[in-house]
């Protein structure tokens, strides 16, 4: 072989190494395509989701309904008579109980109309007295003719007049008395009593429109809430079918302004018969125990009213019930070799943080609620109850909790 200049020498190995690059190159892309192409062949591992299996049971459904709390018995404290509030017999914002004096008129007036009357019926019994005995005197003489007919008739009428004198007489003591009983006013019921509107020295009439004060009782309160008379037609419609079943005396939760739960719960005390035609609703009316005086008049609550309880009802967790822009209902089921199933569903309300299924799964079938992402129709999974542990860390956990052998 000739032998060549070295500049020839140089470009002759370069060619020799760049020759050398191109086939290392060409047969490591064979190589990362053959296994690329021997991935793409294998199917994915099933993906692992965690489901719920569905268990009928009997659910109560209750609707949350805004109200206003009012008191079970209020009384309005006027004045039967005009006067001047002599005084002020009680403490604002106390309790008091029932005939209890709440304030004193000035009443000289009054007892002297009394006394008055007192004395106009000691002499209508007087007169009636003296009738009496004339007209006894007269029936007897009149038997031997020592008196005329008419003179004894006379005497008979007498006594009669007096006799209605004298009932007079003590119906005008009654009243007197009466309008002097007024003049010290008195708490018609057993409650708790707001602010009074007068301050002694004030001129109350018997025809005045303001209350004096406003007596309440708290203990029961009522709660009146109002629900849709749509609701009532589908309720009764549920129930004429057979899918509800209506439950008496089911307790009511009453939420505070603040959302937290009363510590006691209510009974529905009455449903009224007349819808609103304004609103389209009607009233109902909750009775609840209020011994910490924590409800008050005008307080804004919500009920939890219960109506009626759904027998072998089934429950989905939110989280596994999903609804595409059209407003259709779907979930993932894992059906018997453990592929996924999609199931059109129809859900009518939530209970908690569930949705009531009322078409579309049955009892024991498993709904997936995690992992959903990851899945679609016909993907194979390994699925693991809620609250369980999965295969791989239970096995790891039962061998962490057996002793070590010697």
């Amino acid at each position: 072989m000739p032998s060549l200049h070295p500049p020839a020498r140089r470009a002759h190995a370069v060619l020799l190494f760049s020759s050398a690059l191109l086939g290392s190159a060409f047969l490591s892309g064979c190589g990362k395509s053959g296994a690329d192409d021997q991935q793409a062949g294998q199917a994915p591992p099933p993906q692992a989701v965690t489901v719920v299996t569905l268990k009928a049971q009997d659910v109560t459904l209750t609707r949350e309904l805004a109200g206003r709390a009012t008191p079970s018995l209020i009384a309005e404290v006027r004045p039967q008579v005009s006067g001047i509030v002599k005084g002020r017999l009680f403490e604002e914002g106390g309790t008091v109980k029932a005939g209890q004096p709440l304030y004193q008129l000035a009443d000289l007036e009054y007892a002297a109309d009394a006394a008055s009357a007192r004395a106009a019926l000691e002499r209508a019994r007087a007169t009636l007295q003296q009738a009496e005995l004339s007209a006894r005197r007269s029936g007897e003489l009149v038997k031997i003719d020592a008196v005329s007919r008419q003179d004894d008739e006379n005497a008979q009428a007498a006594l009669a007049q007096a006799k209605a004198d004298a009932a007079a007489a003590q119906a005008a003591l009654q009243r007197s008395e009466v309008l002097l009983g007024y003049a010290r006013i008195v708490s018609p019921i057993s409650g708790n009593i707001g602010r009074s509107s007068v301050t002694q020295g004030a001129l109350v009439t018997a025809s005045q429109e303001q209350p004096l004060a406003l007596v309440q009782r708290l203990d029961p309160m009522y709660v009146d809430v109002t629900q849709s008379s749509s609701e009532l037609l589908d309720l009764r419609r549920e129930m004429a079918a057979g899918t509800l079943k209506q439950a008496s005396d089911l307790p009511v939760k009453i939420l505070l302004e603040d959302g937290t739960t009363y510590a006691r719960e209510g009974k529905l005390a009455f449903t009224d018969v007349t819808v609103d035609p304004t609103t389209g609703s009607y009233t109902l009316r909750v009775t609840v125990p209020n011994p910490d005086g924590i409800l008050l008049p005008g307080m804004y609550v919500r009920a939890l009213v219960g109506n009626g309880v759904r027998n072998a009802a089934l429950l989905v967790p939110q989280q596994g019930v999903a609804r595409d822009p059209k407003g259709n209902v779907s979930a993932m089921v894992v059906g018997k070799d453990n592929k996924i199933v999609q199931r059109q569903l129809e859900v009518s309300r939530t209970i908690g943080n569930n949705w009531l299924v009322d078409k579309g799964l049955n009892a024991g079938e498993r709904v997936v609620i995690e992992g959903l992402q990851k899945i679609g129709p016909g993907a194979a999974v390994t699925p693991t109850e809620m609250g369980a542990k999965p295969a791989a860390a239970q096995a790891t956990a039962n061998a962490a909790a057996q002793p070590a052998k010697s």
